[in-house]
């Protein structure tokens, strides 16, 4: 069997800086139209002058490839005036902001402590039409688990009416009714939380390189989000979380959070939506419901995918000895994109 899509976007994507920033960057670049690059940096992409620098390093990384990819930008909250909002807007590539609560995931320890010291900013943001995206977790202010952070979607959603706000990376079967309450509340879904849960984490030998935050949750979790997203639910788009650590930061005590599935996510995701009979939905969740919510441009060109086999590798080696092992790294796939490589 072979399908063709247009070429997708990925609305939530980690691609780091330097030697890691030139390894990752080409995965996603090849087969996508574009993605939303996190702002999580050390220092934090939290200005204009910032984002553009960050903005044209990526361009620089994804190499001959940035002629069919567009980065969009995202500033890190943190209490940004309506001057500098707009300073940012003004900036090319720039997207959103991104609300990430102190110490919730990796390079976030500068982020929102309390909500009320960002209310000025979030008011600004609404008025301006900035989206705003929101790490669904805690690792301060509210426990670190998706449902126990429900009520501060809500109370965003209900305070913030015009704001669009997307819960990303969304895990739970007790969030996807907020979709339906709030008309202004989207989310994006990762592949990881689609495959996974909690018993092929920890379920026997640890797999480290499945930890990530939110983490993968229980059967029934899976189950409920697999049943929005291959019924085509309209206000969830494709975002993969995909977030490189070298291989000694993930193999080790204290594991570093983050799949990195950016090289396999097109032929995995092909996989898991033939096996579920929702081929159909493929395209609407790659890349046409965040078109439609976000105004996004028409993506030039298609990808082929295809039901043949392919090995992933197991790492991929960047400058100094780099490595980082994918999702499915040393397995086969049983589909692949249609040039047959892997980039």
């Amino acid at each position: 069997m072979r399908i063709e899509i247009d070429r997708p976007w990925d609305m939530h994507l980690h691609l780091r800086d330097g030697a890691m920033l030139n390894l990752a960057a080409p995965h996603s670049a090849r087969h996508f139209a574009g993605a939303v690059v996190m702002p999580n940096l050390v220092p934090p992409v939290a200005d204009a002058d910032a984002l553009r620098a960050y903005r044209s390093r990526v361009l620089r990384a994804a190499g001959t490839d940035a002629e069919t990819f567009t980065p969009l930008m995202t500033l890190f909250l943190k209490n940004q005036t309506r001057a500098e909002l707009e300073a940012a807007r003004e900036t090319p590539g720039f997207f959103a902001v991104k609300l990430y609560p102190a110490g919730a995931t990796t390079n976030s320890d500068g982020g929102v402590r309390d909500f009320g010291d960002a209310e000025p900013t979030l008011r600004a943001m609404e008025k301006l039409g900035i989206p705003l995206l929101v790490h669904g977790e805690s690792g301060g202010f509210v426990l670190d688990r998706e449902a126990e952070f429900l009520p501060v979607y809500r109370d965003l959603a209900r305070r913030f009416p015009k704001l669009k706000i997307c819960m990303e990376h969304i895990s739970t079967a007790a969030a996807l009714p907020l979709l339906d309450e709030f008309e202004n509340l989207f989310a994006t879904a990762t592949l990881h939380h689609l495959l996974f849960t909690l018993d092929d984490l920890a379920g026997g030998l640890l797999a480290p390189h499945l930890f990530c935050k939110p983490i993968v949750k229980r059967p029934e979790d899976r189950a409920a989000l697999r049943a929005a997203v291959f019924s085509g639910h309209p206000k969830i788009m494709f975002g993969s979380d995909s977030a490189p650590h070298p291989v000694e930061k993930k193999e080790c005590a204290g594991a570093a959070g983050g799949v990195y599935d950016a090289p396999v996510l097109l032929p995995a995701l092909a996989a898991l939506f033939a096996e579920n009979g929702a081929l159909d939905k493929l395209e609407g969740f790659l890349g046409g419901n965040a078109r439609r919510i976000y105004g996004l441009p028409a993506p030039r060109g298609k990808i082929a995918l295809e039901d043949a086999p392919q090995d992933v590798p197991a790492f991929f080696e960047g400058e100094n000895g780099l490595r980082v092992a994918p999702l499915f790294a040393g397995t086969r796939l049983p589909w692949r994109v249609a040039d047959g490589n892997f980039s």
